[in-house]
């Protein structure tokens, strides 16, 4: 048999063996695309801006999430991203335009159920918990001409996590993975302008969608 048979004969076999089964013990990471899109409801800008509310954009971003097998069927995942979100003033607020802009930190760990483990297509569904950390906020230029020198500060959220996704078998061992979560996130933003202090209470509550690559080991 020729090297050039032999070679054609292996990656003929490698395609026929259909994905991997998932067993207890296994690692699945990977590396998806997301978009964060908050689903953002604020309460007045008090006391100063009491009938003004926030906004705050989408972000994109990449993200790495490690999942373990504990069984076939139920595994862990913990994601690590994080994201840039500018703020946005609303009502009588909204000729000052961007407010503020941040970065959030959102650890999530969900416990999923896999309906296929060892299927061409596996559906899981997950639930969880989520941390999120606020750092690097800072006023913009905007609002610090409209009401002088201001500081911005977040409070941390902690919440649950939903979630429902699918990996794709590409090979035995790679996947391709699509994902959505939906996190619990409300904040409370504290914006200090000299001796005056307003208060901006926000539910964030964003939808996190991703699609990625995973290899399992």
């Amino acid at each position: 048999m020729t090297v050039r048979t032999t070679t054609l004969a292996t990656l003929l076999a490698l395609a026929a063996a259909g994905p991997a089964q998932a067993e207890a013990g296994d690692w699945l990471i990977r590396l998806r695309a997301i978009v964060v899109a908050p689903n953002e409801t604020s309460t007045g800008v008090a006391p100063t801006f009491a009938t003004s509310t926030v906004s705050v954009t989408d972000s994109f971003a990449p993200e790495i999430d490690f999942t373990y097998f504990a069984t076939n069927n139920v595994a862990f995942e913990l994601i690590a991203a994080t994201t840039r979100h500018k703020v946005n003033g609303e009502a009588a607020l909204a000729p000052v335009g961007k407010l503020a802009s941040l970065w959030v930190l959102p650890p999530t760990l969900t416990a999923q159920y896999h309906f296929a483990p060892g299927g061409k297509v596996d559906p899981y569904v997950g639930a969880g918990l989520n941390y999120s950390l606020f750092y690097d906020e800072k006023a913009s230029s905007q609002l610090n001409t409209a009401i002088g020198a201001t500081t911005v500060n977040l409070k941390n959220s902690a919440g649950f996590a939903l979630q429902a996704g699918m990996d794709v078998a590409l090979s035995p061992r790679m996947v391709l993975n699509f994902d959505v979560k939906y996190i619990d996130m409300d904040t409370t933003a504290t914006l200090r302008t000299g001796a005056l202090t307003n208060t901006v209470g926000v539910k964030l509550n964003p939808i996190v969608a991703g699609v990625g690559i995973g290899m399992r080991f």
